[in-house]
């Protein structure tokens, strides 16, 4: 199993802490917003990741934190007039339930930033004992230029970082890309006690205490966004390394960014998209669809066009299903070594770095063979089931048994509203009422349903 490591620039070997275990950690929301569909995708590819190895046989810990203390936090308290646990309330809340409606598996912990302040405090105390943290005014600040490997995993130097800077000015620190540890309170906002007076921690040491303390001082994986790779995780390693002296994490990973229509996702551009506004739209299943048909580490692009894609691709899975009528299907109890072929498949492009987009061509590809009327009904059997399991690692076909009675109780109904619509159009064919006759064909060819007239009456069918 090879992963993409951001560290190395490419693809090393999986080799676990600890054998048969997996210790992974995702950085999760700060909770002053609903989460919008860029975060969706980081989401949904470490469930995926997160699912894939428990699919292997390993043994998951799954970290994804939640910043519940921030300046966003604070800014958007003032705004709606509320407080900051009345804020970070309603959004855990939020995000809880969306992450349900993308079933989307609950990390194993989700540690809050305000559980962790009294270690948080103890371990900024230790990086000061040890020469390379000093505080100033009530501001405790990292002293970066000590960190002699600061900038190994985005690549940027201290030396290329000087070149036509522009970095804000502040008389407080030693050097101008020192980071800050812990903020001194203003007036107003929450705040604790602490060696150099009250404040709150900084959102790069949060990530840092709360992952070691429930992953240990090095554990496998390290998962976020492309833009947290610096500053934000370029300063975890920083703490984490030094207070430890070894390394923080064995295998950083790294989602690419996802553009609106070619554009980068923005409010100011008018094409910011909440996730739970797609979801009033589409199923969960088509965005999941959507953002596993690239590489994780690829830009993608979203637009309507290609969700409806998207969507149109899982009902073809779920139409197969039906049309074998999967439900009633008698259990095979073992695969031919041609299925075992395609599991093979599945589990090789899956053991290169994650590979979903090719492992959904192989899910299809077990879709196909399902529907090989060529085949004996134990053969298609076995397919059917195969598609299903891998179906599951990514994430697909939960609550099947109750999708499949839906589609099929819907399916009927929808047979029948299309044979009304066509009867009465035949009747207003009968009588010479052509504009309703048309308007009748037309909306239905809005749904995609297309009529055929022939001698014997209209047939119809819906494309996909």
């Amino acid at each position: 199993m090879r992963i993409y490591n951001t560290m190395s620039r490419r693809k090393e070997e999986f080799i676990p802490v600890e054998a048969g275990k997996v210790k992974m950690y995702d950085c999760g929301p700060t909770v002053y917003n609903y989460f919008h569909i860029g975060n969706a995708r980081n989401l949904l590819v470490f469930d995926v990741i997160r699912r894939y190895f428990q699919f292997k046989g390993f043994e998951v810990t799954y970290v994804q934190n939640i910043t519940d203390i921030d300046d966003k936090i604070i800014a958007q308290a003032i705004a709606e007039g509320i407080s900051t646990d009345d804020v970070t309330a309603k959004y855990i809340t939020a995000f809880m339930e969306d992450l349900d409606k993308l079933d989307i598996l609950k990390p194993d912990y989700q540690p809050k930033a305000t559980q962790y302040i009294g270690k948080m405090i103890a371990f900024i105390k230790s990086l000061e004992e040890k020469g390379m943290a000093y505080e100033s005014e009530g501001d405790v600040y990292f002293a970066v230029e000590k960190f002699k490997e600061y900038g190994k995993l985005s690549g940027r130097k201290l030396q290329d970082l000087r070149v036509g800077a522009r970095i804000e000015e502040n008389a407080q620190k030693n050097s101008p890309f020192d980071f800050t540890l812990w903020k001194k309170a203003k007036p107003g906002e929450p705040k604790w006690q602490s060696p150099w007076g009250e404040g709150r921690p900084g959102w790069h040491t949060e990530c840092v205490v709360m992952s070691r303390d429930l992953l240990g001082d090095t554990f496998d994986i390290h998962g976020g966004g492309n833009d947290l790779v610096f500053p934000h995780h370029e300063n975890e390693i920083a703490q984490g390394e030094t207070e430890t002296g070894h390394p923080f994490v064995n295998y950083w990973l790294h989602n690419g960014f996802l553009n609106i229509e070619g554009e980068k996702m923005s409010k100011s551009a008018g094409n910011f998209f909440l996730a739970r506004d797609i979801l009033q739209k589409y199923p969960a299943e088509a965005i999941r669809y959507f953002f596993l048909s690239k590489h994780y580490r690829s830009p993608i692009d979203f637009n309507e066009d290609i969700i409806k894609q998207s969507q149109a691709a899982i009902n073809n899975l779920y139409n197969t299903l039906k049309d074998i009528d999967y439900l009633n299907l008698e259990d095979q109890p073992h695969y031919t070594a041609l299925q075992e072929k395609l599991k093979a498949q599945f589990m090789e492009v899956m053991d290169d770095d994650f590979n979903t987009a090719r492992a959904l061509a192989i899910i299809f590809e077990a879709a196909k063979e399902t529907k090989n009327t060529d085949l004996c009904l134990s053969d298609r059997t076995a397919y059917a089931r195969l598609m299903v399991e891998l179906g599951e690692v990514l994430g697909f076909f939960r609550n099947l048994k109750e999708k499949l009675t839906e589609t099929a109780n819907f399916s009927a109904k929808t047979a029948g509203l299309i044979e009304m619509l066509i009867k009465y159009r035949n009747e207003f064919k009968k009588a010479k009422n052509w504009e309703w006759a048309d308007r009748i064909r037309n909306d239905l060819s809005e749904l995609n349903i297309k009529l055929k007239d022939t001698k014997d009456g209209t047939e119809w069918e819906i494309e996909e």
